[in-house]
């Protein structure tokens, strides 16, 4: 097995901050090790939290709003943090393993470069609700997955495998080997409307300003552009990556009439 399809898994500890990824993160197989709730709150979502809390046995700590401020940095925890022991990386054969199980071809995004935490929340939500089997990212110069991600993801942190590599260019030359054809984006591309994602697909997206590497870039095989009529020639890197992969999806999932 190549190296890059061997990454050994690793972690990043950090805390889980908010009612909705607070819930996602309690049913699933996520360690947790202490539950933090705002003393005095009442709401439907604190009690159910505080019932899957009790269902795994967890201690709950009911602490002044203030304590919470302090550890999520004054983040909007709406009342709830969850002390977990990590977040866990994946490999780049759980990706494929993700896909086989659904009996899919497998569907990744590899992101060159992200480094706004609340990108990555938002490209994981919709790479969840779009059906991409995994997303690839490197190691250095981009954002992991901390409280931020995990918060603005909604959840999708739970279900969406996040392989973290050394090298982009190694694994794209790993993953055109077993299969996959790799996109990218590029003003002169192939307009994103026309593109067909059925088969074994790769999408990069690169970087909110330097956009795909020029390595990286001469891996792809073929460009994709998303054509824009208004003045600002530019979208949001998970605005982009959103609108590709429901490109992807529709592809995949034709409207049956």
């Amino acid at each position: 097995m190549k190296p890059e399809q061997n990454e050994s898994k690793d972690t990043a500890a950090d805390f889980v901050i908010g009612r909705h990824p607070a819930v996602a993160a309690l049913r699933s197989q996520q360690t947790i090790n202490k539950v933090f709730l705002q003393s005095g709150l009442k709401a439907e979502a604190i009690d159910e939290i505080r019932q899957l809390a009790h269902k795994r046995h967890l201690v709950i700590s009911e602490v002044p709003k203030q304590k919470l401020d302090q550890l999520t940095d004054h983040e909007n925890h709406q009342g709830v943090v969850l002390g977990v022991a990590a977040f866990e990386y994946a490999t780049i054969d759980d990706l494929f393993a993700k896909a086989e199980a659904a009996g899919e071809p497998p569907f990744f995004l590899i992101l060159d470069g992200v480094e706004d935490p609340h990108n990555l929340g938002s490209i994981m939500r919709t790479a969840d609700a779009s059906g991409v089997h995994g997303i690839i990212i490197p190691k250095r110069r981009a954002v992991g997955l901390t409280s931020v991600v995990a918060k603005t993801s909604t959840g999708a942190i739970e279900t969406v495998p996040v392989a973290r590599v050394t090298n982009l260019v190694n694994t794209v030359k790993d993953l055109k080997e077993r299969g996959l054809w790799i996109f990218g984006t590029d003003m002169a591309g192939t307009d994103y409307r026309d593109w067909n994602a059925k088969g074994a697909t790769g999408l990069i997206i690169g970087n909110e300003g330097k956009g795909i590497s020029r390595l990286l870039k001469e891996t792809v095989d073929e460009t994709l552009t998303i054509p824009m009529v208004g003045s600002v020639q530019s979208l949001n890197a998970s605005v982009a990556a959103g609108l590709l992969m429901y490109q992807g999806f529709s592809s995949r999932h034709p409207v049956q009439h």
